[in-house]
């Protein structure tokens, strides 16, 4: 999983620049708008919360929801249709993105506020935020707010990347939150060379979690093996347990001592 986000994060990189032209201005952004030829009409403004701002000669327009390259053919038309200056060529560059950002949180490796200054997918922002943390779920739990309601929606992550033939594409939208939960988690105690705590995999075995907490020592066994185990009220319990058990969520594996 982590090597698949690696070079999700390199590709990624490769077109975070992408076309300014295909993002949707809206309030609070910061434009710097020239026409070409005219320096002196050169400016830099910000749209209001109605997605209106002022420009010289034309006066008041209503810029929010068009594209930047839209904003610049409809400022052109006004500068022609008003008699002030002919197949103007108009520029409007994006400076500061304010309104169309979303958020990644949870165990990624830099959660944070990002900028959809293009179309976005779901593997994109992830990769935005540096992919997920080894404690990082495969699972991404999407928030947004349709029709006045929260939503909420669950997606395989390691789905979309293993078969992504056959899985739908998860556009991301402006004020969408991206959370990935962390990841059901074992601990390993004993005669061990790595104890501690690791990611529980899918259908995990008692000696697969001895190999990730990396082999017996020396005086390791693998006879009598137990695991602590908290039941639904969260008591726990000690049991012993097979080597081809499975391991569960919060298990706390004790490996022995061999008596001689």
């Amino acid at each position: 999983m982590k090597k698949l986000w690696a070079i999700l994060a390199l590709l990624f990189l490769g077109f975070i620049k992408g076309a300014n032209a295909e993002y949707v201005i809206g309030s609070d952004d910061a434009l710097a708008i020239k026409v070409y030829g005219y320096e002196d009409l050169s400016t830099e403004t910000r749209v209001s919360d109605n997605g209106l701002m002022v420009f010289p000669l034309i006066g008041e327009i209503k810029i929010g929801g068009k594209s930047t390259l839209e904003a610049g053919r409809m400022i052109a038309q006004l500068l022609g249709s008003g008699g002030f200056i002919k197949n103007a060529q108009v520029t409007v560059v994006v400076l500061d993105y304010k309104s169309q950002q979303v958020s990644v949180l949870g165990q990624v490796n830099k959660p944070g506020q990002y900028t959809l200054d293009v179309p976005r997918t779901l593997i994109d922002v992830v990769a935005m935020a540096g992919g997920i943390n080894p404690f990082g779920e495969d699972r991404v739990i999407i928030t947004r707010h349709v029709n006045g309601k929260t939503v909420k929606e669950e997606i395989d992550l390691r789905k979309i990347l293993e078969f992504p033939e056959t899985s739908k594409v998860v556009a991301i939208e402006k004020g969408d939150i991206v959370y990935i939960p962390k990841a059901p988690m074992f601990y390993i105690q004993g005669e061990v060379q790595k104890p501690g705590s690791f990611r529980l995999e899918p259908n995990m075995t008692i000696a697969q979690a001895v190999s990730v907490g990396g082999g017996l020592t020396p005086r390791g066994t693998l006879n009598g093996i137990e695991v602590a185990r908290q039941n639904p009220k969260g008591a726990a319990k000690t049991l012993a347990v097979r080597l081809t058990d499975p391991v569960l969520k919060d298990d706390v594996i004790v490996v022995d001592e061999r008596l001689f």
